[in-house]
């Protein structure tokens, strides 16, 4: 039987909806920017630093960030749960994958705001 170490929420019925919906937000933001390169065939550097100057666009790119830092935690902590049975590797392999997303949240972060 695995010990468990870390998990992100309270319950696997919350890390499953979360799950979910970080992958709505995710494919939301995919099908929008598809849409909006196929409708802006001739898009030009002002139009796309345009687009991401404005405030909802900087807040859904901050929710899609979130959302893939959520999943990928969720995905690998499955992941991790299922294959990793030593459970000091678990938690280090775990602490590792926590420590990189965060700081690709934070670098993203700095990115958008301009920080």
């Amino acid at each position: 039987m695995v010990t468990q170490v870390t998990s992100f929420g309270r319950s696997g019925l919350y890390d499953w909806m979360m799950q979910r919906v970080s992958a709505v937000v995710l494919s939301l933001y995919t099908v929008f920017l598809i849409g909006y390169l196929l409708l802006n065939p001739d898009l030009t550097y002002d139009q796309w630093s345009g687009l991401f100057e404005a405030t909802w666009m900087r807040i859904f790119s901050l929710m899609v960030l979130l959302s893939i830092g959520m999943h990928s935690w969720i995905g690998l902590w499955c992941v991790s749960t299922d294959y990793i049975k030593a459970t000091g590797l678990r938690f280090f392999f775990q602490s590792l994958c926590g420590l990189t997303m965060f700081v690709y949240v934070v670098w993203g972060v700095q990115v958008l705001w301009g920080l």
